[in-house]
């Protein structure tokens, strides 16, 4: 190979290598190959300010701190013209030895709301009754049901389609039976008081299913029920 030969592969050479880094200085070649994604970053245009967009550790921590819902439907009992009620109640918890609860109760008052007994059907007191007023724990005296949330549901306990105040009682699972349920407790005292269902009437859809012997029926005056007629 002639000497002029080899002087214009190497210019070519050269005039190649420059073309590439010439290339590779372009900003917008530049941005091309290094910008990637950011994962978690919101876009600018949405107004969230590049806040992250992924569920982080304190996210999965709030989902896990949310409250259960107290009753086995979405359905609200506060938001479907539940009666309202003066709340004179005291949300101290009340606690007493298993000796200090057989003292105050019956036998059949302590089994069922500290053995979680269930009475037999249509056995109980208030299975039947159409008397007004406000049923109280037994064990407590905290309000828990009016009888014009009370309903005839023909399974021989007194069956409610709301409390009260939904924080006048509490639920719990209950795996004693076959079929998985869900127990009712009074917030205040933890008494057991039966269970609740979602076969119930309209606006809750919910049946509260009570032991009478869990409850203590405060009558309405005959005079306050004569003054609101």
């Amino acid at each position: 190979m002639s000497r002029q030969v080899r002087i214009l592969v190497c210019w070519t050479g050269l005039l190649a290598v420059l073309i590439v880094l010439d290339r590779g200085s372009d900003p917008a070649n530049a941005e091309a190959r290094t910008s990637r994604p950011k994962l978690g970053k919101a876009s600018p245009d949405d107004g969230s300010a590049g806040e992250s967009s992924l569920p982080g550790p304190d996210s999965k921590r709030e989902e896990i701190d949310k409250p259960a819902t107290r009753f086995p439907s979405a359905r609200s009992s506060g938001a479907a013209g539940k009666p309202e009620y003066p709340d004179d109640d005291d949300d101290t918890p009340v606690r007493k030895t298993d000796a200090e609860w057989k003292k105050q109760l019956t036998p059949r008052q302590y089994r069922v709301t500290r053995k979680k007994a269930t009475e037999k059907p249509f056995a109980g007191k208030y299975a039947r009754s159409k008397k007004q007023g406000t049923y109280r724990c037994v064990c407590c005296g905290a309000k828990l049901f009016a009888s014009d949330t009370k309903f005839e549901s023909g399974t021989g306990w007194p069956s409610f389609w709301a409390p009260i105040r939904e924080e006048s009682i509490k639920t719990a699972p209950d795996y004693s039976k076959a079929e998985e349920r869900v127990e009712v407790q009074c917030a205040r005292c933890d008494a057991h008081l039966g269970h609740v269902f979602d076969d119930g009437p309209r606006p809750t859809g919910l049946r509260f299913c009570i032991n009478s012997a869990s409850l203590k029926l405060e009558e309405k005056k005959q005079g306050a029920a004569r003054g609101r007629e």
